[in-house]
């Protein structure tokens, strides 16, 4: 087994600052009521640098700053939070456990090779929590307590025996309770390789009830199980609706569509989230199944849009000896809050090309209706292409630089005349026509692609020519003399200017 523990140090108060407009550097302290009065809960990095810590009181930090500002903690958001990771970690590990506030732990045994490896996983998990703007520690050993203890005090792999892994970390890595480890301590046992050394049957004897310090140890070393209770997913929002006498007639799908659609948008509204792919199940009386399914451009629970894209498939549902049953499921969906288009302005019109992609997507199919697709590439004629218009296109970043309005499907080959085999040219041939340049800008160097091309590919300078009636094209060179693959460099055209 081997346990992979997340440990998000500083969720209280990132969140905190992913939701407010406060100035990064501001002295703030989240609070929460404790028993002499509230107690800090999470600073800032500009209250920590100005002496305020977490579990003080915050009339004690107001002493050494009263500039400190006080805000209210939000344990139940910080809560709700973490069970929402908690499902989108299920991308590394279908066992995923909320470990305490603000943690989870993943049960990654067979998992890890996928991600290149424990080292890779882990890497892949602190770039995703990054790019969400948290802060994580990760770590991975054989058991749900080593991983925590490590994740808290030393994050890393534990790759060799547990027990000398977790010898020099401080008892209190085991979560015993603040009084135990101050008994501890005060014993000489600071640490958990001073507590290994010690006699089972002594610690048992000093140390029994809710906070055993043997049941903790035990578990930490793996002497005793501590499985992982996986969270449970949240069942996609359905409709059904049961039959009394089974339906023979071709309408029945249509007819038990218009019952089930209301039904699914007020679950879809209840828990605030836009059907993306809708799947029409119906159940015959032989024990078959038939299924209809269509998919969104953009989150959507209009009752209207949603039963006009299903009608036409639900119609064609062959019922064979009967239908007895009908679910209507939405396999797939996204949150999609209530909110209006503009105030004043005209409406942007994305609804209703989205509503345009969905219809025609569910005559003509996806392959039939595609949007154009930026690709991450050096090679100009690889730099797009395209993908079903029913998903988002990713985003990926252009180069700042002047590209021509006609980019050819593949660069043709020209005859050009230049001064040396390096020097900017002067006359081409293109399509049995000679033009004479009068104007030049360039080069611009694109090197190959070794990830992908072999090795005996060349570079390529890109020039800006305007001939002598003002027609501007883009060509380049690919090769250079005595670059050792291939002849004497040839020209090719790849594009032209408006």
């Amino acid at each position: 087994m081997r346990v992979l523990s997340i440990w998000l140090p500083g969720l209280a108060i990132e969140r905190w600052a992913k939701t407010s407009n406060c100035e990064p550097d501001s002295p703030v302290v989240l609070t929460a009521e404790g028993t002499h009065g509230p107690i800090i809960h999470a600073v800032t990095h500009a209250a920590a640098g100005r002496g305020a810590r977490t579990g003080a009181r915050l009339t004690d930090a107001r002493a050494l700053d009263p500039a400190l500002v006080a805000v209210a903690a939000d344990p139940d958001g910080d809560a709700a939070l973490v069970a929402r990771l908690a499902e989108w970690a299920g991308r590394w590990s279908p066992l995923v456990e909320v470990d305490g506030a603000d943690g989870l732990r993943l049960d990654i045994g067979g998992v890890a090779h996928l991600f290149g490896g424990e080292r890779g996983l882990v890497a892949d998990v602190a770039a995703r929590f990054a790019a969400l703007g948290l802060s994580v520690r990760v770590a991975v050993a054989p058991t749900a307590g080593a991983a925590w203890a490590l994740a808290h005090q030393r994050p890393g792999i534990c790759e060799g025996n547990v027990a000398t892994s977790l010898s020099p970390l401080s008892v209190s890595a085991l979560r015993l309770d603040p009084d135990t480890v101050r008994t501890l301590e005060r014993l000489g046992l600071k640490t958990i390789g001073a507590l290994i050394g010690v006699p089972r049957l002594a610690l048992a004897r000093r140390f029994r009830g809710a906070q055993d310090v043997v049941d903790a140890l035990d578990r930490a070393l793996g002497r005793k199980p501590e499985p992982l209770t996986a969270v449970r997913a949240e069942p996609a929002p359905r409709a059904a609706l049961r039959l009394e006498e089974p339906a023979t007639h071709v309408e029945a799908a249509g007819q038990a569509l218009e019952r089930l659609i209301p039904e699914l948008v007020r679950q879809l509204q209840e828990r605030h989230l836009g059907a993306r792919r809708l799947a029409l199940h119906g159940f015959r009386v032989d024990g078959s199944v038939a299924t209809a399914s269509v998919a969104t451009t953009i989150p959507s629970r209009e009752p209207k849009h949603l039963q006009r894209l299903l009608a036409e498939k639900a119609a064609a549902l062959d019922p064979g000896f009967g239908f007895d049953a009908f679910v209507l499921e939405a396999a797939w969906s996204e949150m999609l809050g209530a909110g209006q288009e503009s105030l004043v302005d005209e409406p942007s019109g994305e609804r209703d090309v989205a509503r345009l992609v969905d219809r025609l997507t569910v005559k003509l199919g996806e392959r039939a209706v595609r949007r154009p697709q930026p690709v991450a590439s050096h090679l100009p004629e690889r730099t797009s292409g395209w993908r079903a218009a029913i998903f988002p296109s990713p985003a990926v970043e252009r180069p700042s630089r002047n590209r021509p309005q006609r980019l050819l499907d593949r660069p043709e080959s020209i005859d050009v005349i230049y001064a040396t085999p390096e020097g900017m040219p002067r006359r081409f041939r293109w399509r049995r026509a000679v033009h004479d340049i009068a104007r030049v800008e360039g080069p611009e160097r694109i090197a190959p692609e070794w990830w992908r091309q072999p090795s005996s590919a060349r570079l390529r300078d890109y020039y800006r020519v305007e001939d002598a009636e003002g027609r501007r094209y883009w060509i380049y060179r690919e090769g250079l003399v005595g670059d050792g693959r291939g002849g004497l460099p040839v020209w090719f055209m790849h594009g032209l200017f408006g």
